[in-house]
């Protein structure tokens, strides 16, 4: 072997060493925005599941926390060239689908716009789903709605909204009762905003 090939041979072991610990730290990275924006997701989800079904919304929440933050986590790593296929995370990430399919795909992209703030976007999504032939879809827009005015501060075009709540919602039996219920899932809203370290209210 001569000089210059051990030459190129050594400025390519250095290459690969500096390379490698860049890659792995982009790797952790991706893989930890992905549980933060998966997680987010999948907790306003729950959140807005326990309205549609009935449960408790913190509860809800959490579950869809840790369903999301498991799928982000798994996006994330994988866009980075590290990939972890554990029976575990793959559960989850079946559980979220299943959420997905629960509230149907437009509500579920309209909670994700509704995290960012994007309330128009969000509305958009909800007034799609709020057409749907299947009624839990319907119910899911619905409240997609209520919540994307009252977090952008129109709570009288929330409140307008109530009527439809009562009557499509049969666990609401009154404008008062679908107050309440804004007010607790608004705050949820904010709470796991902040949780995971983004702006608790829209400017």
């Amino acid at each position: 072997m001569n000089l210059m090939s051990t030459k190129w041979m050594a400025l390519a072991m250095v290459i690969a060493l500096v390379t490698f610990p860049a890659c792995s730290k982009q790797s952790v990275e991706r893989a930890g925005q992905g549980a933060a924006t998966g997680a987010v997701v999948g907790a306003v989800g729950g959140m807005v599941s326990a309205l549609v079904f009935g449960g408790n919304v913190a509860d809800a929440a959490a579950r869809g926390a840790v369903w999301g933050g498991s799928t982000g986590a798994a996006a994330g790593a994988m866009s980075g060239a590290v990939a972890d296929n554990n029976q575990k995370k793959a559960q989850q990430a079946n559980e979220l689908e299943t959420l997905k399919k629960q509230l149907g795909e437009d509500a579920f992209q309209g909670l994700d716009a509704l995290v960012q703030c994007k309330h128009e976007v969000a509305q958009g999504y909800g007034r799609t789903a709020a057409k749907s032939d299947n009624q839990d879809y319907a119910l899911a827009g619905l409240w997609l709605q209520v919540l994307a005015y009252a977090d952008s501060r129109q709570e009288e075009k929330a409140r307008a909204l109530f009527p439809d709540l009562v009557s499509e919602d049969s666990k609401i039996s009154s404008a008062s009762q679908a107050e309440t219920e804004m007010r607790k899932a608004l705050q949820k809203l904010k709470d796991i905003r902040q949780e995971y370290n983004l702006p608790k209210s829209c400017s």
